[in-house]
């Protein structure tokens, strides 16, 4: 499908899952190598910049991976730029919302004529770019409420229910920085054909432009860094419980066994057994056991064992 807007002298074409014969009419009127039309037509697993005389080709991944209920889903969006002097062709194979929020907004300039969008096509990918790199901000803010949440979780004692949640989220952030690893290389790459294909002058924007990839990426080391926090605190707290669970069964346990000892001497089928036979046996025996754990009880509690 294949949506085209206009800025006075400037074109954007944005084509959603492009048809052979949809890009092939653009190749004509833009006159794009088969090469980069062949490109348009299914995603690429890498990103790239390739400089051409009349159009700059850029392709960048983004993340959308996302947990819900039936588990993590990973997605990777790809984006792909045929940047002109006084055209910008955008092609991606799914909806982003990025983008379809970004062509309200170049609507809204269009009729307002207040941007300086219309100087080149360049000044379109800026905007663009900041929107697309906006809304990945907008979900590493949302991460961060989640780990927020996931902390509060941790300290209320539900240790045992985060260890999934921390798992989940570690699966994120891992899809987000795998699709944005390239970012930093393509950008400066582009950064060289930028400057050359639309002057000096558009020299601030381009660095502009990793400048918001550096936010983002530095949003990105952060949150994973405060996960990866969360989980040894996690770990810690849950391990100081098991030890906790360990140390009362073994105490329990070294408190019974004198008890269980002595049931079985008494109980053993002998003829002279002390005690046994005594009008008041049963009782002399239950006592006797009830002091002695008590005082192993007592015992453990003097020595801060309990």
């Amino acid at each position: 499908m294949t949506k085209e807007h206009k800025y006075k002298k400037l074109t954007w074409i944005d084509l959603d899952n492009p048809t052979q014969d949809e890009v092939k009419d653009l190749a004509i009127k833009y006159d794009i190598d088969a090469l980069t039309a062949n490109e348009l037509l299914t995603p690429t697993i890498r990103p790239r910049v390739d400089y051409h005389d009349n159009y700059i080709y850029l392709i960048l991944h983004f993340p959308n991976g996302h947990n819900d209920k039936s588990g993590f889903k990973k997605r990777i969006e790809e984006v792909d730029f045929v940047i002109g002097k006084d055209f910008i062709i955008t092609t991606h194979y799914t909806s982003i919302d990025a983008l379809l929020e970004f062509s309200k907004v170049f609507e809204v300039e269009s009729i307002l004529d207040k941007s300086n969008m219309t100087d080149h096509a360049g000044f379109v990918f800026f905007y663009m770019i900041q929107n697309l790199y906006k809304n990945l901000a907008n979900r590493l803010e949302h991460v961060r409420d989640v780990l927020a949440d996931i902390e509060n979780n941790i300290f209320k004692g539900n240790e045992r229910q985060m260890v999934q949640e921390v798992s989940k989220l570690n699966r994120l952030l891992l899809n987000y920085r795998e699709s944005t690893d390239l970012h930093q290389e393509i950008l400066e790459s582009f950064e060289v054909a930028g400057k050359k294909f639309f002057g000096n002058d558009f020299e601030y924007h381009l660095r502009s432009i990793t400048g918001e990839y550096y936010k983002v990426r530095s949003s990105m080391d952060s949150s994973k860094e405060y996960l990866n926090e969360l989980r040894d605190t996690n770990d810690s707290l849950l391990s100081t419980k098991q030890n906790e669970v360990m140390k009362i069964l073994t105490v329990t346990n070294f408190i019974f066994l004198p008890l269980a000892l002595l049931a079985g001497i008494f109980g053993m089928n002998t003829i002279s057994t002390p005690v046994v036979g005594h009008p008041n046996d049963f009782w002399i025996l239950i006592l006797s056991m009830t002091v002695i754990a008590v005082f192993l009880f007592l015992f453990f509690k003097v020595r801060k064992w309990l």
